[in-house]
């Protein structure tokens, strides 16, 4: 392999890696914010950008709307569900005393129940796709070729990722948010409601899992079983520090990156090691994640 192509490799991995490393950062970021909140692992993070893309399928294929009404009525459906789950079922296991492990599995149960709705509407018989909102005509940058698509995901993953910055930064359920992730029992002292917060928050995470779905479906097909996607989030939220919204967002990055230079380089057989052989180097040189802050021991 020449200089030349080392270099070409080089632009088109890290190019192609930033726009998939937006998709997994947005994941990352929905699940640290129910884990900062809740302390509780979202397991039902896949199933839910699942339901987003077959939402936004369903209102294209069967009633076929325009994008304008199917994209509000999507992050409002997933926004819902995530919602009611939480204030339903989740506040439930906690009045009732239930530990960690219970509200893990609640989430599982969610998982199953988000996929196997889908498997009943006949959605899920066959993979499919969404129609793109834009070109996928090539653009090249450099050296290297992205679409027009590829543009657009990753303008509107970063324009997310700075509208989520400001809200936990400038606005006052933001900051009622983080007040909840330090120390819920302070700021539930100071007037914050912890199940309107709580329940907010798993909005939240369900409104950032469906604007991914809307943004990747168009690349890739739909199935019941593409909340696999989901892992690699895992990945990343744990790399960049599983308590750190920055860290996830960089370690989304990291990760994206990592799987196209990978690809690339070595193999396409190796693109799924990579995430992993990523989270053991993080986990032995610094095991709270790149941005994560110091460790903490509790007693169970």
């Amino acid at each position: 392999m020449t200089l030349t192509e080392v270099w070409l490799f080089l632009q088109q991995g890290v190019l192609s890696g930033l726009v998939t490393g937006s998709v997994y950062a947005l994941l990352a970021v929905a699940f640290v914010t129910v884990f900062k909140t809740t302390d509780v692992p979202n397991f039902a993070q896949g199933e839910i950008f699942m339901v987003g893309g077959y939402a936004a399928l369903a209102m294209v294929l069967m009633q076929q709307w325009p994008s304008w009404v199917v994209i509000p009525l999507t992050l409002l459906f997933v926004a819902a569900i995530t919602a009611l789950f939480q204030r339903i079922v989740m506040e439930k296991v906690v009045k009732s005393k239930g530990v960690g492990v219970q509200l893990v599995i609640a989430t599982l149960g969610l998982a199953y129940v988000l996929k196997g709705a889908v498997r009943q509407t006949g959605l899920g018989d066959s993979p499919r796709s969404l129609p793109p909102l834009v070109s996928t005509d090539t653009v090249m940058i450099g050296d290297a070729f992205l679409t027009k698509l590829d543009l657009m995901i990753f303008a509107v993953a970063v324009g997310t990722m700075v509208a989520l910055f400001l809200m936990f930064n400038f606005t006052r359920i933001g900051k009622a948010m983080r007040a909840v992730g330090m120390n819920p029992r302070a700021a539930q002292i100071v007037g914050v409601s912890l199940v309107r917060i709580r329940t907010a928050v798993w909005a939240l995470a369900g409104l950032i899992s469906a604007v991914t779905a809307l943004l990747i479906a168009p690349k890739i097909l739909i199935t019941p079983d593409i909340g696999h996607i989901a892992i690699l989030a895992f990945a990343a939220a744990i790399v960049g520090g599983i308590s750190s919204i920055p860290g996830a967002i960089v370690g989304g990055f990291i990760i994206g990156v990592a799987e196209n230079l990978v690809g690339l380089f070595i193999s396409t057989n190796a693109i799924v090691v990579a995430p992993f052989l990523a989270i053991m180097i993080v986990l032995i040189v610094r095991p709270q994640g790149i941005l994560g802050g110091k460790l903490q021991v509790k007693k169970v």
